[in-house]
């Protein structure tokens, strides 16, 4: 038995690549049959079941998080540990405040953010060192702002890491403190690159331009993936675009006010009889239909049935060019709002009910509470209904030799009070959902 030499097996050519691309399949299988054994179980009579589906794919979302960090740290790991990027002053105090709050000692500490037990110790010895160069810094001194108000905003950014310099100016504008941008982005230490402005193009002479609420509306469709996303490694490397794969979401816009008129998900892609049902309970809804429809030329709207309905009611239809980005820009830009701001930072329900909360959650919170460049930093609600702006009431003023009929920034206002008044920033977050912030200012007794 010692002499006889082990059998082998003969192994295909090449057999090492073809092990490869069969992992990626069976990667792909597994969680194909996954979301489909999921979104069974999400619309379950049971509660059980319901809660089990859900603590399932919680724990695989932990996975994924976790393997991600692990492959990031890996890639550090190489690098010489005299050579690795430095942590600004700020990331230095936000570290501590972590390890404050998750009671971490300082190896625990160190290995997390790769650093040595030493520097952790370093910095809590050098905590409460001042001037602008301590180690550790909550913010740096700004345009001669009291040092509160520049926490404040930072602590806002970190809140609301959606929010851009533009945006918190106008947030912040609505609640009673008026920063300009620039302020803002000193205050972040931050330098984004502005977008260039659109050229003005050559009028076209059937241009639509509304002129009061309900004038125009635009109408459009988009896909809100369920598991991440689309690609999978088999042909033709994509997944079926419905449930429980994706939902279907169509939503009605008002082009004067930007504000949502209504919205409606579909597990599958909607047909032309289904937008038109949808139309007809948003016009419904809404007291009147409007004069004009802006769409883009799919198959629900550029067909003779919805033609028909849209000359029974006198609406006037326009359609976008074909293939042509930005030809219905502004539904476009909400679509993209939406994404970036509302659904990216969820983890999609697979039950119909709890995505159309998490939507109408995003929807109000939109309307009522985020600030729209477009229209001057009001809301929609408010120029929809004719509300008086909130970034027009009178404004607190922290700098004490304030003048109190010098310029603020925009839009300018009078002083509530007397300078120099101190104030509490509160941020409430509509249904606790942390994505979605009311700013407010709370004058100091």
């Amino acid at each position: 038995m010692g002499g006889q030499k082990t059998p082998k097996i003969p192994l295909p050519k090449k057999w090492t690549i073809h092990v490869r691309s069969a992992v990626l399949h069976v990667i792909g299988l597994a969680q194909y049959a996954t979301v489909h054994t999921r979104s069974w179980a999400a619309n379950s009579l049971y509660a059980r079941v319901r809660l089990k589906a859900e603590k399932d794919r919680l724990h695989q979302e932990v996975a994924f998080l976790e393997e991600e960090i692990r492959i990031k740290d890996a890639r550090l790991l190489q690098i010489d540990p005299h050579k690795r990027p430095h942590y600004p002053p700020t990331d230095r105090m936000a570290i501590l405040e972590l390890r404050a709050a998750r009671g971490w000692s300082q190896r625990k500490t160190a290995d997390t953010f790769q650093l040595t037990a030493a520097t952790i110790s370093t910095w809590m010895h050098r905590l409460n060192e001042a001037g602008p160069d301590a180690l550790v810094q909550l913010c740096g001194p700004i345009n001669k702002f009291p040092d509160f108000v520049r926490y404040a905003v930072q602590r806002l950014k970190s809140l609301c890491p959606s929010l851009g310099k533009v945006k918190i100016g106008e947030v912040l504008a609505r609640a009673g403190l008026h920063l300009g941008a620039t302020t803002v982005g000193r205050i972040l230490k931050e330098q984004p690159a502005l977008p260039p402005a659109p050229g003005k193009s050559k009028a076209d002479e059937r241009q639509v331009t509304a002129d009061r609420p309900n004038h125009v509306w635009h109408i459009d469709l988009t896909t809100v993936p369920i598991s991440g996303g689309f690609w999978s490694p088999w042909s033709p490397f994509a997944l079926p675009q419905c449930w429980p794969f994706c939902w279907w979401v169509a939503i009605v816009l008002d082009h004067y006010s930007r504000r949502v008129m209504g919205f409606v998900v579909f597990a599958d892609k909607p047909t032309s009889d289904a937008i038109r049902r949808f139309l007809g309970r948003t016009s419904r809804i809404a007291g009147t239909p409007p004069k004009y429809i802006i769409c883009d030329k799919g198959v629900q709207f550029w067909c003779s049935g919805f033609k028909a309905w849209c000359r029974r009611r006198k609406i006037r239809p326009r359609y976008g060019a074909v293939g042509k980005h930005g030809s219905i820009a502004v539904i476009e830009r909400f679509i993209g709002t939406m994404k970036r701001e509302g659904t990216r930072r969820l983890l999609i329900p697979i039950c119909r009910a709890k995505f159309r909360n998490e939507l109408k959650l995003f929807i109000a919170w939109y309307n009522e509470h985020r600030p729209n460049s477009a229209l001057n930093g009001c809301t929609p609600d408010e120029i929809y209904q004719g509300l008086p702006p909130a970034n027009c009431r009178p404004r607190c003023e922290p700098r004490s030799r304030w003048p109190r009929m010098s310029r603020c920034a925009h839009p300018q206002t009078l002083v509530a009070g007397q300078p120099g008044a101190g104030f509490t920033l509160k941020i409430d977050f509509v249904a606790g959902r942390k994505h979605l912030p009311s700013v407010t200012l709370q004058r100091a007794a």
